[in-house]
């Protein structure tokens, strides 16, 4: 799979260790599993915590709650522009669509072991690759925004296609963002005060981080000069923290200014009637939950009081 990293000795070790103990369960495909209970009462834990760090922040702002399924509208995929920046990483819900002998041709080359997709057709729900993706249309659709802009805390699960057995780079995933909109003062301001609250939130679970400046896994040779750019003009920065590797650490939040390239894809207004600029700070749920695991053990029990407060465990 082009842009997956080989997978490390000690990637592989802590997926299979994780299995065994029944934090994760195997599904049967590279990057896929189940969560067992500890595994769920730590990820509980860590919304707890984000609902107060946002709480905290947006108290005076009207923060506004978006809950997302893991499918969006595939015409919302088509406008975004993901698929002309990423489309190795970009899913489709299909299903079956034909007459009677069209189920018979299908049943018949399941029988015989050949390609039986082949009869599937696509849906108009594609699968969401991050979770801020569906509120920018329902933000836009409400005309221009107020002078103090928009803040919303949305949630979702994600599909990227990048199997691997790496447990840190899972296919299906949750991600929890705090997005901003307003003017390119207003969302820079909300980025700045993220990249802090951000190293915040990740000392009080008793992990070590740094954050580096990142670009987002575009494709192919114009993919480069994407990815050269974001970085060249500082859009894009992670919090990286050690899991299986401390030469190269695992991306557990990400700081994102977007201009106002979102605004004018949704028709988004900011109040003087330009396009709106957008920045959100997201939090990657499984993957902290897996920098918890492999920083403090397997039972959440035995973690330092500290960091079982800070998620109320």
């Amino acid at each position: 799979m082009s842009g997956v990293p080989a997978v490390t000795a000690e990637q592989r070790a802590l997926r299979d260790a994780l299995i065994r103990e029944g934090l994760l369960i195997d599904m049967g495909v590279d990057g896929l599993y189940g969560r067992g209970a500890v595994f769920e009462r730590i990820a509980a834990g860590l919304d707890r915590a984000i609902d107060a760090a946002i709480a905290d922040v947006g108290a005076d702002a009207g923060t506004e709650t978006m809950r997302f399924p893991p499918g969006f509208g595939r015409w919302q995929l088509e406008k975004s522009g993901y698929l002309k920046s990423f489309p190795h990483l970009a899913g489709m819900v299909t299903s079956f669509a034909g007459s009677d002998r069209d189920h018979r041709s299908l049943l018949d080359t399941l029988d015989q072991g050949g390609d039986w997709t082949k009869h599937q057709t696509a849906t108009a729900v594609a699968l969401s690759p991050a979770a801020c993706y569906a509120a920018y249309p329902v933000l836009a659709r409400r005309g221009p925004l107020a002078e103090m802009g928009a803040w919303v805390d949305v949630s979702a699960w994600c599909f990227r296609h990048e199997p691997s057995l790496d447990p840190c780079r899972l296919q299906m995933f949750r991600m929890r963002e705090h997005v901003r909109a307003g003017t390119a003062a207003q969302v820079l301001q909300f980025r700045e005060q993220w990249m802090k609250r951000g190293q915040d939130f990740v000392s009080a679970l008793g992990l070590s981080f740094h954050i580096d400046v990142a670009n987002d896994p575009f494709f192919g040779r114009t993919g480069k000069l994407m990815a050269a750019s974001q970085r060249e003009e500082s859009l894009k920065f992670e919090l990286l923290v050690p899991v299986t590797s401390t030469d190269k650490p695992t991306a557990c939040l990400s700081f994102n200014y977007h201009r106002d390239v979102l605004g004018s894809t949704w028709g988004l207004k900011a109040s003087s009637g330009g396009a709106a600029h957008t920045a959100c700070a997201a939090f990657g749920i499984d993957r902290l939950v897996l920098a918890l695991l492999a920083r403090h053990g397997f039972d959440p029990v035995r973690w330092p009081a500290g960091v079982r407060s800070a998620l109320g465990l």
